[in-house]
């Protein structure tokens, strides 16, 4: 039986992830999933792309907000109820406004990051369409690459892992590294690569569009350190042009709740 194995948000893009037992699913995909997101003096995003120590800043949730915590750091606490000033920030493509966090949490992250940036929120009544070749008008996600849910099985990290032993004799990758916001098991390795629709409870939810992967996955998210793998191992099996693929893409037609163990049932 194909079961949910594993949940999990990313409050801030690209800061740590926080695993949970059930989810609250809104209008933007897994409840409060990427709505933070730091930016430099332009308003375009900054990711660990080029900023690889961003995956060791922990964000917490608490009933007004978020609190970051860094290595080294004091806390910082960001209210939402309390932020007003609006910026125009672009992610990829894509303009949208979101509320300025404030100067504390500007000077914080701008010490650890060793960069000039700031940091923003997502407001509940800010639009930001997905990608229309893959989706329908009026669905949207907040400050994730595309799309609101990212799904992976763990038969298909576990084929991976036993390729990266066999080729270079590294030790296994995390699910973590991938960042995930729904992982499945009881299927075949790489099964959700043919699914289009997909049941969890009671919810309906379309398969639309491979992952395709960054550099992120080679960060350990331990230490903030790249190395060569997974990407080395993805790019010899799961290339296609120019791209590795590696998990699918989701959008939720309903809104809802997920919980550990749901079945999966897979409509077509």
């Amino acid at each position: 039986m194909i079961q949910v194995s594993q949940l999990a948000i990313y409050p801030l893009k690209s800061g740590g992830q926080i695993p949970l037992q059930a989810a609250k699913v809104d209008a933007f995909g897994l409840h409060m999933d990427r709505r933070w997101m730091v930016i430099d003096d332009n308003g375009h995003f900054v990711t660990q792309r080029q900023l690889p120590r961003m995956c060791l800043i922990q964000p917490v949730l608490n009933e007004t907000g978020v609190v970051l915590q860094a290595p080294q750091m004091q806390d910082c606490n960001i209210a939402i109820d309390a932020l007003t000033e609006k910026k125009s920030v672009t992610v990829w493509m894509d303009s949208c406004q979101a509320l300025d966090c404030g100067d504390e949490a500007a000077s914080w992250l701008s010490a650890f990051l060793d960069i000039k940036c700031r940091l923003v929120y997502f407001p509940d009544e800010e639009f930001r369409q997905v990608d229309l070749n893959f989706a329908q008008q009026g669905e949207r996600t907040a400050f994730s690459d595309g799309f609101p849910f990212l799904l992976i099985s763990e038969a298909s990290l576990q084929d991976l892992n036993k390729r990266i032993k066999q080729n270079s004799h590294s030790s296994t990758i995390e699910m973590r590294r991938f960042r995930p916001n729904i992982v499945v098991s009881g299927c075949e390795p790489y099964a959700e690569d043919q699914w289009k629709r997909i049941q969890i409870g009671e919810m309906q939810l379309r398969v639309v569009k491979p992952c395709s992967r960054c550099v992120i996955p080679g960060i350990d998210p331990d230490t903030g350190v790249r190395g060569d793998e997974p990407l080395k191992t993805l790019k010899e099996y799961r290339k296609e042009g120019k791209k590795i693929f590696f998990g699918q893409n989701v959008i939720a037609e309903s809104t809802g709740r997920f919980e550990i163990d749901m079945p999966v049932t897979v409509l077509e």
